[in-house]
């Protein structure tokens, strides 16, 4: 009797106790890839999960929409310190609370105009607080859904002038806050190519990696290798989305450049690979330049932002579009590793020191920005004494 990998070990026994019906996870390194697949699709159980499974990636969208961004960088389309203005005109006089936790009256004028880089490193000054009651909080929770909700975006430009009425909580470049600029970074792509961000995301990141699998929607033809979306409540799961009819089932109004894509364990192994290889795709086509990836990847909080959005990075660092960890703290906490975590229950990392990829992808909604819930953490350990 053969006996199972660490990996498989770890993501069986997740779906053996319930917390997931189904789970895809990838560990590589160099040329060695181990891919794993277990559980079903559904909790009826009506197809298996298999490694070209999708998936709602939720917030590893993020680091590809700054991936995105630092091509019109390097193409010289955008400056890092041009202000957003020049594109997304609704945002040119915003107004910023006089202190995080003013009603959202109390306000000044912004003592300079927002940047590329403010939305690059989430410091715009829009965007989650750890303390999700604020009164401006509120307000940008109105204006935006958020990414697992596409189908109830509005389009960009009347998103634009509804957030240009919400204030500030910090002044531009101050304070970190979470998801709004992954948004802003869309429209600016938007706006300054004159194209809807999927396409500029398709012809620039998924065609030159081969990511056939990434999209903003899934079309009928894929949808049976398509996952349903549940939530956890009172020990059971709560379906939240399905694959038929739910909000992938068409194109959204706005593409969530903060959590809108569906994708697959390969697709964004691909992704991946790109930035540990710095910049170039597994062909020799180069898709970022060296020094693009360098920033993308190198941590930009000053010690302040990172004590203030310990409930997000627990306190590691955030480069462009996702965490990089600075500290030793947990054994998969490893200096320079670079990625994120999606609501949904997904997770995907690179490790410059190992040249360690790490996937995982589930169906099952998290809870809060933290505790993570314990698959992830197992896999993260198991990644790091694997990889």
């Amino acid at each position: 009797m053969s006996i199972p990998s660490p990996l498989n070990a770890v993501l069986r026994h997740a779906v053996d106790v319930g917390g997931a019906p189904g789970a895809v996870g990838l560990v590589a390194r160099g040329d060695e890839v181990e891919a794993v697949a277990v559980g079903k699709v559904d909790v009826e159980g009506t197809a298996a999960m298999r490694r070209d499974t999708l998936f709602r990636i939720a917030s590893l969208t993020k680091p590809i929409t700054a991936a995105v961004v630092m091509t019109l960088v390097d193409e010289g389309r955008v400056e890092l310190e041009d202000p957003v203005d020049a594109w997304l005109p609704e945002l040119a006089k915003p107004t910023v609370l006089r202190a995080p936790d003013a009603e959202v009256g109390d306000v000044v004028a912004a003592r300079r105009p927002i940047t590329v880089e403010d939305l690059l490193t989430s410091c715009a000054g829009w965007g989650f607080p750890a303390d999700f009651s604020l009164p401006g909080a509120a307000e940008l929770f109105r204006v935006l859904p958020g990414g697992l909700q596409p189908a109830r975006m509005p389009p960009l430009d009347g998103l634009l002038t509804a957030l240009a009425e919400v204030p500030l909580l910090h002044q531009p470049g101050e304070g970190w806050l979470y998801n709004t600029c992954s948004d802003l970074q869309g429209a600016l792509v938007q706006r300054v190519m004159g194209r809807p961000l999927v396409d500029v995301m398709a012809e620039r990141v998924f065609e030159p990696l081969g990511m056939a699998d990434t999209a903003f929607h899934v079309p009928a033809a894929r949808r049976g290798r398509f996952t349903s979306m549940y939530a956890p409540a009172d020990d059971k799961l709560t379906l939240t989305d399905s694959p038929a009819d739910g909000e992938w089932s068409a194109p959204p109004a706005f593409a969530s450049g903060a959590g809108g894509l569906v994708s697959t364990v390969d697709d964004l192994l691909a992704f991946f690979r790109m930035l540990l290889a710095g910049g170039t795709a597994a062909d020799g086509r180069r898709v970022l330049s060296t020094r693009s990836v360098r920033r993308m990847c190198t941590d930009h909080t000053t010690a302040d932002q990172r004590e203030s959005a310990g409930l997000f990075l627990q306190g590691q660092g955030w480069g462009y579009g996702g965490q990089v960890d600075r500290d030793r703290t947990r054994p998969w906490n490893v200096p320079g590793r670079y990625g994120w975590v999606g609501g949904s229950g997904t997770t995907g990392h690179m490790v410059p020191a190992t040249g360690t990829v790490a996937v995982l992808l589930t169906q099952v909604m998290l809870t809060g920005p933290s505790p993570m819930p314990p698959l992830l953490e197992e896999f993260w350990r198991t990644a790091a004494l694997t990889g």
